[in-house]
């Protein structure tokens, strides 16, 4: 009897005595998460900090550690570089010596950078083109203002463009032409009011380079005088020419002169008769388009 009330002592109570592992895993655990909050709560803290020492210098700031934005807002310290030219190039597309002004709804010419070799302004509302537009910019090589509303272009506007090859009027209210620059290849003059009172005698005689002359659908009477024997293609058609001479494209005192370079004469849409002048057609290689009888 006393060696089985031994037995049952041993078995209820031994363990009783012995500490149990599982509870110093949690007592770790424990020790563990509570290091985490109070780490956090000092974050928290010197952020709340730091947002009251940026309240009291009068600035409503949001305040970011990102080392990322950080070196974005020490970028923002540096002074920008001043471009002269950054209005116009916003406004318009600059692009290795063009610039790009269409359909923009200016009524002036912009402020151009000085190396600008294109410019390109076609339908906007330009009305009158200043000498000073384009006093700097002598690198000009082509300039279109098709489509605007110019009804004046003042004396010298181009004097000093002595690069200037391609020159585009087209579209617009002109009722005379400027003086243009002497290395012309091009120039279109379409589609605006143009009476021959409004050229010239010698505005073409000196443009030794000129070979695309456009001045169809505007008001002429007569056909310009001092055509360049450069001259290849004349675009004459819908106008009021009512008569020409011998000597519009020939030489009445030379029987044997042949105009070499003239490829084509339009001159359809006029009242004029081309039947009636066969003398002025003698000395080119192909017979004016427009009407014969």
């Amino acid at each position: 009897m006393e060696t089985l009330l031994a037995t049952f002592f041993l078995f209820v109570f031994v363990p009783l005595v012995n500490p149990a592992p599982p509870l110093q895993q949690e007592s770790l655990q424990v020790y563990e998460y509570d290091t985490d909050v109070s780490v956090g709560s000092l974050t928290q803290q010197d952020y709340e900090m730091q947002s009251k020492d940026v309240r009291k210098d009068g600035m409503n700031v949001s305040l970011d550690t990102s080392p990322i934005l950080q070196s974005d807002d020490s970028q923002l310290d540096v002074p920008p570089t001043k471009d002269t030219n950054l209005p116009t190039c916003l406004l318009c597309v600059c692009l290795s010596g063009s610039v790009y002004c269409e359909e923009i709804d200016i009524e002036a010419v912009p402020p151009l950078p000085k190396e600008t070799a294109y410019l390109y302004a076609r339908f906007n509302k330009i009305k009158r083109i200043a000498a000073s537009d384009f006093a700097d910019i002598t690198t000009l090589r082509r300039i279109d203002f098709s489509g605007n509303r110019i009804e004046e272009i003042e004396d010298g506007a181009f004097s000093k463009l002595l690069l200037l090859e391609e020159l585009s009027l087209a579209e617009n209210r002109l009722v005379k032409l400027p003086v243009l620059p002497p290395k012309l290849t091009t120039f279109n003059a379409n589609q605006n009011r143009i009476k021959s009172r409004g050229i010239k005698a010698n505005a073409f005689k000196k443009l030794t380079n000129l070979a695309y002359l456009y001045l169809g659908h505007n008001a002429l009477e007569s056909v310009p005088l001092n055509l360049p024997e450069s001259l290849r293609i004349l675009h004459l058609q819908y106008n009021n020419i009512t008569t020409i001479t011998d000597d519009t494209f020939c030489k009445s005192n030379n029987t044997r002169y042949i105009r070499t370079r003239m490829d084509e004469i339009r001159m359809e849409g006029n009242p004029i008769v081309l039947a009636k002048h066969v003398n002025a057609f003698s000395c080119l290689r192909m017979l004016p388009v427009g009407t014969y009888y």
